[in-house]
């Protein structure tokens, strides 16, 4: 048997679903299965965390389906093995594809896929060196620290760059190809980036497509959508709008999203902040004034229309 040509410490080669505790019971029902993994408060989590993504959300709780019936597989001597749930993740930035991946990773952990159930979030620079003799060692201290749970790949087209001779980072994907294929019952990999490069990237590596067994595509937010993010992330900041604030939000989406580099929910919070700055800035002009929890809580549609967004769109 050929041995691998790369083993992280702490890992088994390979390894069998996670089997039930010593001395309990094993579970014989799907009921008994979320109630003793918990699995589903993670996904009323995922729901609460991220507007939309219907189609998201409905890959994960397919896959979740998966591993739960595998366990009671699993209690009948039917399983074997685990399987492959390497994915990759496609959308726009700000499209939720972390939040996913951290939620995926509690997932796989109480589900007893993976040991620890963290998340190890890299780009290339990560992984890659910029000499002879750097890319290996810095790529197996990486696998070694997501070992156990899941490593996401912000990027991940950028670890191949055919047009450099000299580059090192094809060394970092036979590193990780060997680590999915030999240790996939120990680390989830993720690679996530925008949907045509990263096509064209597994088109370049198919080592590497062929790992990937889930790839789910992140769409972007419509109007409603980002209105309502823009509430829940209001809300967690205790924030709210004041008569006629929602509505000038809606209004600078319209326009914002009609203009170039628009990252759906990172650019609403983006957009949030320079609101709260204006508000402080117009609650400060007034220093002798004693404010009421409704004046530091509550953003004016003057807050938002003094945006440049608005001016722009009058020149």
């Amino acid at each position: 048997m050929n041995q691998p040509l790369y083993t992280i410490p702490g890992a088994p080669a390979e390894a069998s679903v996670a089997a039930p505790l010593s001395g309990a019971p094993p579970a014989r029902t799907v009921a008994e299965v979320l109630r003793e993994s918990q699995v589903e408060s993670v996904m009323d989590e995922l729901d609460r965390d991220l507007v939309g993504l219907a189609p998201v959300k409905q890959r994960i709780r397919d896959i979740a389906a998966l591993l739960v019936i595998d366990k009671l597989r699993l209690n009948l001597g039917l399983a074997a093995q685990s399987p492959s749930l390497h994915m990759s993740f496609t959308g726009n930035p700000g499209t939720g594809k972390t939040t996913v991946a951290m939620r995926m990773a509690q997932i796989l952990h109480r589900l007893g896929y993976v040991r620890k159930g963290h998340l190890i979030a890299v780009t290339r620079d990560d992984l890659v060196g910029q000499y002879i003799g750097h890319t290996a060692p810095k790529t197996r201290e990486v696998l070694k620290k997501a070992m156990g749970g899941v490593l996401f790949i912000d990027e991940a087209y950028y670890l191949y760059r055919p047009e450099n001779e000299r580059d090192y980072g094809q060394e970092a994907i036979e590193i990780l190809l060997q680590v999915m294929e030999n240790q996939r019952d120990d680390l989830v990999v993720i690679l996530a980036g925008y949907r045509d490069r990263m096509d064209t990237f597994f088109k370049s590596n198919p080592g590497l497509s062929s790992r990937i067994a889930h790839h789910l595509d992140f769409p972007d937010y419509p109007h409603g959508e980002l209105l309502a993010i823009g509430d829940r992330m209001l809300a967690d900041m205790h924030y709210r709008f004041g008569p006629g604030g929602r509505e000038a939000f809606g209004e600078y989406l319209t326009l914002r999203l009609a203009q170039p580099h628009f990252a759906n929910a990172r650019s609403v919070r983006n957009a949030l902040d320079r609101m709260r700055l204006r508000q402080a800035s117009r609650l400060f002009a007034d220093r002798e004034r004693e404010f009421t929890r409704e004046d530091l809580t509550t953003l004016a549609p003057s807050d938002i229309r003094a945006s440049r967004v608005f001016s722009d769109a009058q020149s």
